[in-house]
């Protein structure tokens, strides 16, 4: 658990490399788009993602970049077990320019409190708080919560340590110890989406064998997205 709670320190997954901004991707949201769900094909197998409408910015900006293609060949480039996984750096696509850093926007942060990190959650990836205090998300880069399973001292000790005092109401805390989650990201992060089907799929990747900690956590293997698109809503 020591290590699981220090990685944000240590490694910040999350945070980003501060370079000159890009316009966001263009294109119309219809009203059909507002009632689909996401279809991520990767190498791992299949996951189904739905998007939150109390995160209106971030929703619309996901959606726009799914219909333009701009997953297609993107890594899980930074991947841990009982955490999360993460993805959308343009730099892992095949044949890509690393030359250079790939330039990124911004989001600004639509962080709702009734909204917390429980196992399945999608969320944007940010610069650190040093560079970042606005805590605006990632244009392009997003992680998915794989998270274990916390107990009441865990739980404690995540409030007192890495939430600063902040209490996790009870309901969110009861998901923490049945269904897992990363609950020490809670109020940090921009929430707009979850996972509805793939599970194993998340697993699958989250427990794949990595570079580990002094590496980035990247995965031997690359697993990348094949495509993304607009489904109908399975359920």
């Amino acid at each position: 658990m020591r290590r699981q709670l220090s990685l944000l320190m240590v490694f910040p997954f999350l945070f980003l490399v501060l370079v000159a901004p890009m316009a966001q991707p263009k294109g119309k949201i219809r009203k059909a788009d507002l009632r689909k769900d996401i279809l991520v094909r990767t190498d791992s197998g299949n996951m189904v993602l739905r998007l939150n409408d109390s995160t209106p910015m971030h929703r619309d900006n996901f959606i726009r970049l799914v219909k333009s293609d701009y997953y297609k060949g993107i890594g899980f480039h930074r991947v841990i077990s009982g955490f999360m996984i993460q993805a959308g750096d343009e730099k892992t696509k095949p044949n890509a320019d690393t030359s250079s850093p790939m330039k990124q926007y911004t989001l600004t942060a639509e962080i709702r409190p009734e909204l917390y990190h429980k196992r399945g959650i999608l969320a944007a990836a940010r610069m650190g708080d040093d560079v970042n205090p606005q805590k605006n998300s990632s244009g392009t880069q997003f992680y998915i919560v794989q998270g274990k399973l916390f107990n009441d001292v865990s739980l404690d000790s995540v409030e007192t340590h890495r939430l600063k005092g902040r209490k996790l109401p009870e309901p969110h805390r009861k998901i923490y110890k049945t269904a897992g989650g990363a609950p020490h990201l809670d109020q940090n992060y921009t929430i707009f989406g979850e996972l509805i089907i793939g599970y194993d799929v998340l697993d699958k990747i989250a427990n794949t064998k990595t570079s580990g900690r002094k590496g980035g956590d990247k995965p031997l293997t690359d697993i990348r997205i094949r495509e993304m698109k607009m489904v109908r809503r399975i359920q």
